[in-house]
Protein backbone atom coordinates (compact mmCIF):
# COMPACT_ATOMS: atom_id res chain seq x y z
CA UNK A 1 0.00 0.00 0.00
CA UNK A 2 3.15 2.81 0.83
CA UNK A 3 4.76 1.66 -2.41
CA UNK A 4 1.41 2.59 -4.33
CA UNK A 5 0.73 5.77 -2.14
CA UNK A 6 4.23 6.71 -3.25
CA UNK A 7 3.80 6.23 -6.63
CA UNK A 8 1.20 8.17 -6.98
CA UNK A 9 2.80 11.34 -5.29
CA UNK A 10 5.54 10.87 -7.72
CA UNK A 11 2.98 10.66 -10.39
CA UNK A 12 1.31 13.69 -9.32
CA UNK A 13 4.16 16.11 -9.05
CA UNK A 14 5.63 14.95 -11.99
CA UNK A 15 2.25 16.34 -13.52
CA UNK A 16 2.48 19.40 -12.09
CA UNK A 17 5.99 20.00 -13.13
CA UNK A 18 4.87 19.30 -16.56
CA UNK A 19 2.04 20.89 -16.81
CA UNK A 20 1.61 24.50 -18.66
CA UNK A 21 1.91 27.77 -16.89
CA UNK A 22 -0.55 30.54 -18.15
CA UNK A 23 1.25 33.79 -19.18
CA UNK A 24 0.44 37.24 -21.23
CA UNK A 25 1.07 36.34 -24.71
CA UNK A 26 2.15 39.28 -27.22
CA UNK A 27 0.86 39.28 -30.88
CA UNK A 28 1.70 36.58 -33.65
CA UNK A 29 3.01 40.00 -35.29
CA UNK A 30 5.24 41.10 -32.69
CA UNK A 31 6.75 37.51 -31.95
CA UNK A 32 7.52 38.08 -35.70
CA UNK A 33 9.45 41.05 -35.29
CA UNK A 34 11.65 40.41 -32.24
CA UNK A 35 12.24 37.16 -34.34
CA UNK A 36 14.26 39.38 -36.73
CA UNK A 37 16.80 39.74 -34.39
CA UNK A 38 17.05 43.57 -35.84
CA UNK A 39 17.09 46.08 -32.73
CA UNK A 40 15.49 49.80 -33.36
CA UNK A 41 17.89 52.24 -34.27
CA UNK A 42 20.35 53.65 -31.12
CA UNK A 43 19.20 50.87 -29.05
CA UNK A 44 19.75 47.33 -28.50
CA UNK A 45 17.31 44.62 -27.55
CA UNK A 46 17.10 42.03 -24.63
CA UNK A 47 15.88 39.04 -25.07
CA UNK A 48 15.16 36.61 -22.01
CA UNK A 49 14.54 33.45 -22.91
CA UNK A 50 13.27 30.18 -21.11
CA UNK A 51 13.00 27.28 -23.90
CA UNK A 52 13.16 24.12 -21.51
CA UNK A 53 9.91 21.99 -21.08
CA UNK A 54 10.88 21.13 -17.44
CA UNK A 55 9.06 23.28 -14.45
CA UNK A 56 6.54 24.13 -17.01
CA UNK A 57 3.69 24.22 -14.77
CA UNK A 58 5.34 27.08 -12.93
CA UNK A 59 5.86 30.53 -13.92
CA UNK A 60 8.85 32.48 -13.31
CA UNK A 61 8.47 36.40 -12.25
CA UNK A 62 11.35 38.07 -14.30
CA UNK A 63 12.12 42.02 -13.43
CA UNK A 64 14.85 44.43 -14.67
CA UNK A 65 16.44 47.14 -12.39
CA UNK A 66 13.82 46.13 -9.38
CA UNK A 67 10.42 46.59 -11.78
CA UNK A 68 8.64 43.51 -12.63
CA UNK A 69 8.01 43.21 -15.89
CA UNK A 70 5.89 39.83 -15.68
CA UNK A 71 6.45 35.78 -15.30
CA UNK A 72 7.69 33.38 -18.19
CA UNK A 73 6.20 30.19 -18.70
CA UNK A 74 7.70 27.16 -20.73
CA UNK A 75 8.85 27.89 -24.33
CA UNK A 76 8.46 31.97 -23.96
CA UNK A 77 10.91 34.71 -23.87
CA UNK A 78 11.10 38.69 -23.39
CA UNK A 79 12.26 41.28 -26.03
CA UNK A 80 12.70 44.62 -24.68
CA UNK A 81 14.70 47.26 -27.09
CA UNK A 82 16.63 49.14 -24.78
CA UNK A 83 18.88 52.41 -24.47
CA UNK A 84 22.28 51.03 -23.86
CA UNK A 85 24.37 50.69 -20.80
CA UNK A 86 23.84 48.63 -17.50
CA UNK A 87 21.10 46.84 -16.63
CA UNK A 88 20.26 44.28 -13.73
CA UNK A 89 17.97 41.68 -14.20
CA UNK A 90 16.31 39.14 -11.91
CA UNK A 91 14.57 35.69 -11.79
CA UNK A 92 12.28 35.34 -8.59
CA UNK A 93 11.67 31.34 -8.29
CA UNK A 94 12.55 29.60 -5.18
CA UNK A 95 15.63 31.52 -5.04
CA UNK A 96 16.71 34.76 -6.90
CA UNK A 97 19.34 35.21 -9.59
CA UNK A 98 20.72 38.26 -10.88
CA UNK A 99 22.53 38.92 -13.40
CA UNK A 100 23.90 42.07 -14.58
CA UNK A 101 24.21 42.49 -18.53
CA UNK A 102 24.86 45.28 -20.85
CA UNK A 103 23.35 46.68 -23.49
CA UNK A 104 24.93 48.21 -26.50
CA UNK A 105 23.09 49.95 -29.48
CA UNK A 106 22.44 47.67 -32.73
CA UNK A 107 23.40 44.60 -30.94
CA UNK A 108 21.44 41.66 -29.67
CA UNK A 109 21.52 40.32 -25.39
CA UNK A 110 20.52 36.93 -24.81
CA UNK A 111 19.67 35.62 -21.43
CA UNK A 112 18.66 32.39 -20.45
CA UNK A 113 16.65 31.47 -17.69
CA UNK A 114 17.56 28.25 -17.06
CA UNK A 115 14.93 26.11 -14.90
CA UNK A 116 16.77 24.72 -11.72
CA UNK A 117 15.09 21.47 -8.95
CA UNK A 118 14.60 23.19 -6.08
CA UNK A 119 13.59 22.28 -2.02
CA UNK A 120 9.65 23.11 -1.97
CA UNK A 121 9.01 24.77 -6.01
CA UNK A 122 12.01 25.14 -8.84
CA UNK A 123 14.93 27.59 -8.85
CA UNK A 124 16.27 28.94 -11.74
CA UNK A 125 19.69 30.72 -12.85
CA UNK A 126 20.10 33.44 -15.25
CA UNK A 127 22.84 33.16 -17.74
CA UNK A 128 24.54 35.30 -20.29
CA UNK A 129 24.86 33.29 -23.83
CA UNK A 130 26.06 33.84 -27.07
CA UNK A 131 23.58 34.54 -30.42
CA UNK A 132 23.15 31.35 -31.51
CA UNK A 133 22.37 30.19 -28.43
CA UNK A 134 20.43 32.30 -27.99
CA UNK A 135 18.79 32.84 -31.50
CA UNK A 136 17.92 29.26 -31.29
CA UNK A 137 16.23 29.56 -27.75
CA UNK A 138 14.21 32.53 -28.69
CA UNK A 139 13.32 30.80 -31.61
CA UNK A 140 11.67 27.82 -30.59
CA UNK A 141 10.11 30.07 -28.10
CA UNK A 142 6.87 32.14 -28.02
CA UNK A 143 6.82 36.00 -26.77
CA UNK A 144 5.40 36.90 -23.59
CA UNK A 145 4.05 40.45 -23.45
CA UNK A 146 6.06 42.88 -20.92
CA UNK A 147 4.85 45.15 -18.55
CA UNK A 148 7.06 48.24 -18.78
CA UNK A 149 6.85 51.54 -16.83
CA UNK A 150 5.55 54.68 -18.38
CA UNK A 151 9.02 56.08 -19.98
CA UNK A 152 10.61 51.92 -20.09
CA UNK A 153 12.75 50.97 -17.98
CA UNK A 154 16.32 53.72 -17.92
CA UNK A 155 19.91 52.07 -17.30
CA UNK A 156 21.41 52.27 -14.38
CA UNK A 157 24.65 54.04 -15.72
CA UNK A 158 24.51 57.45 -14.61
CA UNK A 159 20.79 57.10 -12.67
CA UNK A 160 21.60 58.08 -9.10
CA UNK A 161 22.38 54.39 -7.38
CA UNK A 162 19.28 53.34 -4.91
CA UNK A 163 19.30 54.15 -1.41
CA UNK A 164 18.95 51.58 0.95
CA UNK A 165 15.28 53.02 1.44
CA UNK A 166 14.74 52.36 -2.05
CA UNK A 167 15.97 48.87 -2.13
CA UNK A 168 13.46 48.09 0.82
CA UNK A 169 10.80 49.10 -0.52
CA UNK A 170 11.23 47.43 -3.22
CA UNK A 171 11.59 44.03 -1.30
CA UNK A 172 8.66 44.84 0.09
CA UNK A 173 7.19 45.22 -2.98
CA UNK A 174 8.46 42.36 -3.81
CA UNK A 175 7.09 40.21 -0.72
CA UNK A 176 3.51 42.08 -0.89
CA UNK A 177 3.35 40.53 -4.57
CA UNK A 178 3.91 37.38 -3.66
CA UNK A 179 7.03 37.47 -5.82
CA UNK A 180 9.76 36.17 -2.92
CA UNK A 181 8.96 34.82 0.50
CA UNK A 182 8.82 36.34 4.01
CA UNK A 183 12.40 34.57 4.25
CA UNK A 184 13.60 35.74 1.57
CA UNK A 185 12.55 39.12 2.32
CA UNK A 186 13.87 38.82 5.56
CA UNK A 187 17.36 37.43 4.72
CA UNK A 188 17.67 40.19 1.72
CA UNK A 189 16.40 42.94 4.36
CA UNK A 190 18.97 41.97 6.65
CA UNK A 191 21.93 41.96 4.17
CA UNK A 192 20.92 45.23 3.26
CA UNK A 193 20.61 46.39 6.56
CA UNK A 194 24.00 45.39 7.18
CA UNK A 195 25.42 46.99 4.40
CA UNK A 196 24.79 50.83 5.59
Amino acid sequence: MKRIHGLFITAAALLLLSGCASVPMAPMDKDAEAKSFAPPAGQGALYIFRDEVFGAAIPMTVSINGHVIGQTASKTYFWLALDPGSYRVESHTENVSTLPVTVTAGSNTYVWQEVKMGMWMARSLLQEVDAERGRQGVTDSKLVEADLPEGGIQPLDGAPADSPADRLRELKQLRDEGVITEEEYERKKGELLEAI
